[in-house]
């Protein structure tokens, strides 16, 4: 994902503000080594939403009781969202979570709940992490506004920045 160049000037600022990572030449094998640090898993954890879950993947977590429990109605809302959403869901998205979690409501989705739950969060990388917004704790995730790989090549545009 491209970044904005507020993006990067934030980037320059986070490496300036580590001793580790600033102390890097001024190179590309350097810049290499600042994205490498950026790519793995944010530490302490940061739990993030993720952004696009597979309707496949959200089959899977089903309880197969608490469906075959669910009403009529609650199963004709499932498969439109499976049709409309056949790219998946984004559980980034509060309104995408609680569909789940009205369709599996009270009793008859204890299982169900906290393993979609579970299927909605992931940790986030130390790159992520730094323009994500929110807590970021597992009860609380954090919301993406840049995800994946900070490539070597940004490193370098940050660093070139006035």
């Amino acid at each position: 994902m491209p970044l904005s160049n507020q993006q990067l000037q934030t980037l320059k600022t986070d490496i300036a503000a580590d001793p580790t990572l600033s102390s890097k030449p001024l190179t590309s094998a350097g810049a290499s080594d600042i994205a490498a640090a950026y790519n793995v898993a944010a530490s302490p954890a940061f739990t993030v939403w993720k952004t696009l879950v597979t309707i496949n993947e959200v089959g899977k977590k089903l309880n197969g009781a608490e469906l075959a429990a669910t009403s009529s109605l609650n199963q004709t809302r499932l498969q439109t969202i499976a049709l409309y959403l056949a790219g998946g869901v984004n559980p980034s998205l509060a309104d995408n979570r609680a569909f789940f979690d009205d369709i599996f409501s009270g009793a008859g989705g204890t299982i169900t709940r906290p393993a979609l739950l579970a299927l909605w969060k992931r940790l986030a990388t130390r790159g992520e992490k730094l323009y994500a917004t929110g807590t970021g704790s597992d009860a609380a995730p954090a919301t993406l506004v840049v995800e994946g790989s900070i490539s070597s090549e940004q490193v370098q545009l940050a660093r070139e920045l006035p």
